[in-house]
């Protein structure tokens, strides 16, 4: 299961009857018709700014886990009212790549922001994608840092219809953020393991309290085009940086004009290995 890029990514029609991750029916994500079609119902239009679409990740199982969480700086919040989305291991067309973490604007004042997560599962590994909540749900237990630390955040809260800053986890310009305060009796975790369950994983489950938490919202377009360019940047790839990607975190989330990926920086046909031709799609159709 833990071949280099022996990866196989297998339809998830055939998780009858097998261990399943939580989260991944219902618990902690999307509702149900919006986990049928990923991230498409926030997705924006396609043009020609937008690098092509990668298969949703809630629709596949990856027989690898993915790497450690990296140790990064976070960047400071350079206005009042953004929410620190942190990095993650997404998978593409040529296996894992990091998502950098990044502040962005939540869809409406007053949500926050629950991570996503890879799950062990009887079949390999599945992604539990993150979703915005009034209340911050289950997210595997992984710590990913800055308020993320397994169960939660403590990286700040809303109060009357402004977002107040933990400075004592989280990072901000205080010459324009000026809603913030300390609060130094936060959990501590120095795990950098990537995801729940199986050999070696995170074994958190979900409190009641967390499986009763239903989403907002799904990613914003923001979200969704700030993925989408890092899974065309090759230096993000974890076996073209050996899990230490060119950049792990950013204050602004990448798009055309934030990260314009030139032609040495593209995926290559080396990099997919033999990954593009075991990709699956839900129902068994090849990539």
């Amino acid at each position: 299961m833990r071949g280099t890029m022996r990866n196989r990514i297998r339809s998830l029609g055939v998780l009858t009857g097998a261990v399943v991750c939580f989260g991944i029916f219902g618990i902690g994500r999307p509702s149900a018709a919006r986990a049928q079609n990923g991230v498409a119902d926030t997705m924006p239009a396609e043009d020609d700014t937008m690098p092509p679409d990668t298969m949703p990740m809630d629709s596949m199982v990856v027989d690898s886990p993915p790497p450690p969480i990296p140790t990064y700086d976070q960047p400071p919040a350079q206005a009042p009212g953004y929410m620190w989305t942190p990095g993650y291991w997404a998978w593409g067309e040529a296996g894992y790549f990091w998502v950098p973490g990044a502040w962005v604007l939540p869809p409406t004042p007053g949500l926050l922001w629950t991570p996503g997560y890879w799950c062990a599962s009887g079949l390999g590994f599945i992604w539990s994608p993150g979703y915005w909540g009034v209340r911050v749900g289950f997210y595997g237990g992984i710590n990913y840092g800055f308020g993320y630390f397994g169960r939660g955040y403590a990286g700040g809260r809303w109060y009357h219809g402004r977002f107040f800053y933990n400075t004592a986890v989280t990072r901000v310009n205080t010459r324009v953020v000026t809603s913030i305060y300390v609060n130094r009796s936060v959990m501590v975790n120095n795990t950098h393991v990537s995801y729940n369950g199986g050999r070696g994983g995170i074994l958190a489950r979900p409190t009641v309290a967390e499986q009763a938490i239903r989403p907002s919202r799904s990613m914003t377009s923001v979200q969704v085009q700030h993925q989408r360019f890092a899974a065309q940047d090759r230096n993000q790839l974890a076996t073209v940086s050996h899990n230490r990607p060119a950049q792990l975190a950013t204050d602004r989330p990448f798009n055309a004009r934030t990260h314009p990926v030139g032609p040495g920086q593209r995926i290559r046909a080396g990099d997919r290995g033999m990954t593009r031709a075991r990709g699956v799609r839900m129902g068994g159709r090849s990539r």
